[in-house]
């Protein structure tokens, strides 16, 4: 399932991608046989729920599959999506792509590098990155982000991926000469609007196998970076496990599994973002983000 923060009136709303267009669930009361009572008008409210995201998804499911749904089916290009859900914690990993170390011109690490982004940088599909006034070199990052359903810490990796309510697009927007000036890597990515997410939260049974998930950006159409999610040196279930040695995992965290080759300082010339620019972050099974470019 594919579901998504749609805009409405009264403010964000849980809704579902279907083939034909785009249900929003507060819209559809008599799809639910007196239910809404018990269900959560945002995703936000469905990831915090007592028995998490998974156990709304059999109403959800029935919904969509009611005979009388397609009277509540918006088409798509009617419905401004919102920012999926504001994210409780944003853990990301950096260098975790064979290619893009090498790029790098770093070593392969030996474990999972980590740091935060803080939750003030995290915008929705088709709001703008904002370049901040002292700044010039402002990179894109495409990222297959992972959001944690269920309480969990010390999970074997064998068992992780079933704490996981779904997976989204994320790019983790980058200024390369504060990461360099600083001894750690958060304002460079924390600052505003450097934190674009979604658009849909796709549920696990849509992604059987988050190994293998082709993953690209786009600058104003140029393909940058094309490479696919196998290439990770630390895989989700790896990621998983390792986070939740010591930290406990919430219902709504983020895990920004790492960035392919292709960025833009690794380039010759370099690329870093204009305004004016459109970036594209596609990701398969998952969807596209796109995000236009704005000068403070």
């Amino acid at each position: 399932m594919k579901l998504l923060s749609a805009t409405t009136a009264k403010g964000p709303r849980l809704a579902a991608k279907v083939s034909s267009g785009i249900l929003i669930f507060s819209q559809a009361d008599k799809l639910f046989l007196g239910q809404t009572r018990s269900l959560p008008f945002t995703l936000h409210a469905a990831l915090s729920a007592k028995g998490g995201l998974q156990r709304l998804l059999p109403q959800l499911q029935a919904a969509i599959d009611h005979p009388e749904a397609h009277n509540y089916i918006v088409p798509e290009s009617e419905v401004k999506l919102a920012r999926p859900f504001l994210p409780a914690n944003v853990f990301c990993v950096g260098l975790n792509y064979r290619e893009h170390a090498a790029e790098s011109k770093l070593p392969l690490p030996e474990q999972p590098v980590l740091f935060a982004k803080w939750t003030g940088a995290m915008i929705g599909p088709g709001e703008s990155i904002v370049l901040p006034k002292d700044s010039s070199k402002v990179d894109y990052e495409a990222e297959l982000a992972v959001v944690i359903g269920q309480k969990c810490k010390g999970v074997s990796a064998e068992r992780a991926l079933d704490y996981v309510a779904g997976y989204t697009c994320l790019n983790d927007v980058s200024e390369r000469d504060f990461q360099r000036a600083d001894s750690q890597w958060s304002r460079a990515k924390s600052q505003d609007t450097f934190g674009p997410i979604g658009p849909f939260l796709v549920t696990p049974d849509e992604v059987p196998d988050p190994q293998a998930l082709g993953i690209r950006c786009s600058v104003n159409d140029r393909l940058l970076q094309n490479s696919n999610t196998g290439d990770m040196i630390f895989s989700v279930r790896e990621l998983i496990a390792y986070i939740s040695r010591g930290m406990t995992l919430h219902p709504g965290d983020v895990i920004s599994t790492g960035t392919p080759q292709g960025v833009g300082f690794a380039r010759n010339p370099p690329i870093f973002l204009q305004a004016g620019d459109r970036v594209d972050v596609e990701i398969d099974r998952i969807g596209k983000l796109t995000n236009p470019v704005a000068a403070a």
